[in-house]
C-alpha cells in the first residue's frame, strides 16, 4: 500500500531521498551532530506507524554499499529531499543531490565504545573528556567504522568509531556508556636514547694509553763522585715511554758498569779529559791521573785547573820522614 503517493509501504518506513548538506538550508548547528532534516510527509507516515522512540534511521548508499545510522532533528525539508551534516556525506561517499535509501530501525542501547582520534592534537585539549561528552549529546547513535566530527575552539577534530557494544550500531540516548581511547593515528612512540659510540681513534688511544706509561724507569738519578767532589755529569732526559734497554745505550760509558758506583763514576768522566777503562774502580787522589803522565805534573795541572777548590784535609804519606836511628 502507498501513502500519499510517496511510496510508503506496510508497517515500516522506507523511502529514497535526494541528499544535500546542511549549508543549503542555512542551519549550521546541524553539523555538530548526527541528526538529519526530513520532509513533513515523513512525519505523517511515522506518526501512523507503531515505531519505537527515539526515531532512528538506517541510510544506505547503494552505489558503494555504505551503511550508517542517524536520528532526526526536524521535518521542514522540501518534499523528496533531506539535509544532513557534511561529515556524514563524506562517510557515505555522497555528493550533493545523490539518492540515499532511508529506513527506520531500532538499535540497542550502547554499553561500550572505543574511539580513535585522527591526530594527537585532540589530546592536547585541556579537558577532552568534557568536550566529547558535550558533543555526543547531539548524537543519537554510533556505528562501527564511521568517523564523527568534534568541533572545538574553531577547529574540527575527526574521531573514528573503532568498536561498539553490544552491536555494530548502538543508541547513546539516555544510557551509560563506557568510553575507551585508542592511540591517535599519527602517534609515534618516543625513540629510546642511544648511547654515543666511541670513535675508532678514541678506542685505539684508550687501549694504548696504559701501556705508554711504565711504572718504573731505571737509571734516571744523578751521578755522585766517591771522593766527595762535585760531578759535571748531567744525565740525559729520558722519555717516560723509554725501555731500560734504551737507557743502557745512552749516557756514554755508564752502561758498561757492573755496579752502581762504577756507573756513576765512569759516567762523569775525568776532569782532565782523559779516558778511563770501563768497569774499573779507582780510589783516592790518583782517580784523575793518567797512568802515562808524571805525578808531579798531574798534581800541578790539577791545581791550575781547580784554583778555587780547597786541598783535601788528609793526604796519605804526606808527613815528614824520620829514621829509626835517630
Amino acid at each position: 500500500m502507498y501513502f500519499d503517493g510517496y511510496g510508503y509501504r506496510g508497517t515500516s518506513f522506507e523511502q529514497r531521498y535526494q541528499c544535500f548538506s546542511a549549508s543549503f538550508i542555512d542551519k549550521p548547528h546541524v553539523e555538530t551532530g548526527d541528526r538529519i532534516i526530513m520532509p513533513p510527509s515523513a512525519l505523517d507516515r511515522l506518526a501512523s506507524l507503531q515505531i519505537d522512540y527515539p526515531m532512528l534511521f538506517e541510510f544506505r548508499n547503494d552505489a558503494v554499499e555504505r551503511v550508517s545510522h542517524c536520528g532526526v532533528l526536524e521535518f521542514v525539508a522540501e518534499e523528496g529531499m533531506i539535509y544532513m551534516p557534511y561529515w556524514m556525506m563524506e562517510n557515505m561517499l555522497l555528493q550533493e543531490g545523490d539518492l540515499v535509501h532511508v529506513k527506520n530501525v531500532t538499535l540497542p542501547k550502547g554499553t561500550y565504545v572505543k574511539l580513535q582520534p585522527h591526530t594527537k592534537d585532540f589530546l592536547d585539549i585541556s579537558n577532552p573528556k568534557a568536550i566529547l561528552e558535550t558533543t555526543l549529546r547531539n548524537f543519537s547513535c554510533l556505528t562501527t567504522g564511521d568517523s564523527i566530527m568534534v568541533a572545538y575552539n574553531n577547529k574540527k577534530y575527526y574521531i573514528d568509531i573503532v568498536e561498539t557494544r553490544p552491536s555494530n550500531a548502538i543508541s547513546i540516548i539516555e544510557t551509560d556508556c563506557e568510553v575507551d581511547f585508542a592511540p591517535p593515528l599519527d602517534y609515534k612512540e618516543p625513540e629510546k636514547p642511544v648511547a654515543p659510540t666511541k670513535g675508532k681513534e678514541q678506542a685505539v688511544a684508550e687501549a694504548i694509553e696504559p701501556e705508554a706509561e711504565p711504572k718504573f724507569v731505571a737509571f734516571t738519578g744523578t751521578g755522585r763522585r766517591l771522593d766527595g767532589k762535585s760531578s759535571n755529569y748531567q744525565p740525559q732526559p729520558i722519555s717516560s715511554a723509554a725501555r731500560p734497554s734504551d737507557v743502557k745505550q745512552s749516557g756514554g760509558s755508564s752502561s758498561s758498569s757492573r755496579y752502581g758506583h762504577s756507573q756513576q763514576s765512569a759516567g762523569s768522566s775525568s776532569v782532565n779529559g782523559t779516558r778511563r777503562s770501563h768497569g774499573k774502580l779507582v780510589f783516592g787522589q790518583n782517580a784523575h791521573r793518567n797512568p802515562n803522565e808524571n805525578p808531579k805534573e798531574a798534581s800541578k795541572e790539577s791545581k791550575q785547573e781547580q784554583p778555587g777548590k780547597e786541598e783535601p784535609k788528609f793526604q796519605a804519606f804526606s808527613g815528614k820522614r824520620y829514621s829509626l836511628r835517630g
